[in-house]
């Protein structure tokens, strides 16, 4: 009887601490530096989401699927069947004597050269291999580049302007040696659309 009271005396307090800590680690704490983020970085706590006359049309964060020919292509996504898809992120884990990752590479040039029949230059990594996470929104401005005749001619664009908005879209490195410079597919191709014709 005595151990028994003694251990209900534990008890007690041990609930209203697990309790106490429940609420400051699950509640109170992440709702502060929500509130924080939210208050500091607005653009980046709401996903740094692009709009398009009033409507969201994607994350800066997040690749999409752009198949037409007349529209710069992103890194190959591995998340599936659904391509870009969140709750599937991830690579495909394929190593590189895998037939099948052999066979997908192969694939991803052939669509390439069916795009752009006439283009023969070395087709950059990062348009036919998936990045880590299979989200990538970014292409290398060498892979930019490497569409941006297909892109002009199907548009009726002179390539040099094309070009300019490839270079208007390259983010720099941070502090200029943090990281390669970038280019964010779905931002140059809503600024191509922009673009009459």
């Amino acid at each position: 009887m005595h151990l028994l009271s003694r251990c209900a005396g534990l008890l007690r307090p041990t609930l209203v601490i697990f309790v106490a800590l429940s609420a400051l680690t699950g509640l109170a704490y992440p709702y502060a530096i929500t509130g924080m983020a939210r208050w500091m970085f607005p653009q980046q706590a709401a996903g740094s989401l692009i709009e398009r006359d009033g409507r969201v049309v994607g994350s800066a964060l997040i690749g999409q699927a752009f198949t037409s020919p007349r529209y710069f292509w992103g890194r190959p996504s591995a998340t599936g069947q659904a391509p870009y898809n969140a709750a599937a992120s991830g690579g495909s884990n394929l190593g590189p004597r895998n037939p099948a990752l052999a066979e997908a590479v192969r694939i991803r040039v052939a669509a390439l050269h069916a795009a752009d029949p006439g283009n023969r230059a070395l087709i950059p990594v990062d348009l036919v291999s998936a990045s880590g996470s299979g989200l990538d929104p970014h292409i290398s401005p060498a892979a930019a580049r490497y569409q941006v005749a297909r892109v002009a001619r199907l548009r009726g664009l002179p390539a040099g302007q094309v070009e300019q908005l490839v270079q208007a879209h390259t983010s720099r490195p941070l502090l200029g040696v943090l990281g390669e410079p970038v280019v964010n597919v779905l931002a140059l191709n809503l600024a191509l659309d922009g673009i009459a014709p």
